[in-house]
């Protein structure tokens, strides 16, 4: 897992926590601070920054290394 992945997932929620003292009017049916909401929100841009690492790394992997270094 990417170390930005995560860093951007702990400062979003942060900042995500200040802003929603000002955007509490704008949202029905949630508190402002639900607890589920963010991690709902966090798992969900953990899950989508593995698949967007995994998948090309796994398909890099399958290429060999002499055939990709040698010249034409």
């Amino acid at each position: 897992m990417s170390t930005s992945v995560l860093a951007g997932i702990v400062f979003g929620v942060a900042l995500a926590a200040l802003v929603m003292r000002s955007a509490s009017s704008l949202v029905f049916g949630i508190a402002p601070h639900d607890p589920i909401s963010f991690l709902l929100a966090a798992v969900g841009l953990l899950v989508t920054g593995w698949v967007a690492s995994y998948l090309p790394a796994r398909r890099i992997s399958a290429v060999d290394p002499v055939e990709v270094l040698q010249p034409e």
